[in-house]
């Protein structure tokens, strides 16, 4: 993969790492569609989401937060059709509102199709507007990631979203201690430990979904009591419309 990352740069041994998984998805031809700056989409994903629905905390839970990124389709369908009631994000979260609400009982009422309200395409559109200050108390978060390892590591595509809303629910309490945190990745997109290392403000991995396993991370990572502004990057602040905002409310 020779074109540079969309977020290259703001970790070099990252920036490596995720070259090389989206070089291999392609070269092994296990991708689908594109990969670079991007949640890769893989072939599995379905059987990879319903292996992540065994977990015990996904069946038990109530409301469920879902990455926007197509690999993940299958999950939000799942919680749809389990009728969870599902919190998923505008991409990039480049509007005025960060997050949609999917209630399954709502969809029905107004004759839409769970198959398309799992798309990011469509549930910005069908959902609910919210702030995070609207959100329920999450019992399941899903992100999206490019890497992972079994020790619960893990990276997304470089720009730092997943890490900004997890810092966020925990500084507004949406998530707690029993949160689970979990993905779905291809099995090749699980690497040894020593080539991703975790930084203060990464939050850690309590379950990976393949298609060919379910890893339980029991990770020995410590998880971010809120979020780092410190390290919340310029374009972040000129990308995502309400984040100056947002702070000042958190901040007074």
């Amino acid at each position: 993969m020779t074109n540079e990352a969309r977020w290259a740069g703001r970790n070099s041994d990252k920036d490596v790492l995720r070259n090389d998984i989206w070089g291999n998805l392609e070269t092994t031809g296990v991708n689908v569609g594109p990969v670079a700056s991007r949640i890769p989409n893989f072939a599995g994903a379905d059987l990879a989401a319903w292996r992540l629905a065994q977990v015990p905390a996904w069946e038990a839970a109530r409301v469920v937060k879902c990455n926007p990124d197509p690999p993940q389709i299958p999950v939000r369908l799942r919680a749809l059709h389990e009728g969870k009631i599902l919190y998923a994000p505008v991409p990039e979260l480049v509007k005025g509102f960060p997050f949609v609400r999917l209630d399954p009982a709502d969809l029905k009422a107004r004759g839409i199709e769970f198959e398309t309200a799992a798309t990011s395409q469509s549930f910005v559109e069908v959902g609910r507007p919210v702030q995070f200050e609207d959100m329920e108390f999450l019992d399941f978060v899903v992100v999206g990631c490019v890497a992972v390892t079994r020790a619960g590591g893990r990276t997304g595509k470089g720009g730092g979203f997943a890490d900004l809303e997890l810092g966020i629910f925990r500084e507004l309490d949406k998530v707690g201690p029993a949160t689970a945190i979990a993905t779905t990745v291809h099995s090749s997109q699980v690497v040894d430990d020593a080539r991703l290392p975790m930084m203060p403000h990464d939050s850690a991995l309590h379950w990976i979904a393949t298609e060919t396993e379910l890893i339980e991370t029991k990770t020995a990572f410590g998880q971010p009591k809120g979020v780092d502004w410190d390290r919340v990057q310029p374009d972040q602040y000129e990308n995502i419309p309400f984040l100056v905002e947002l702070r000042e409310r958190l901040e007074t």
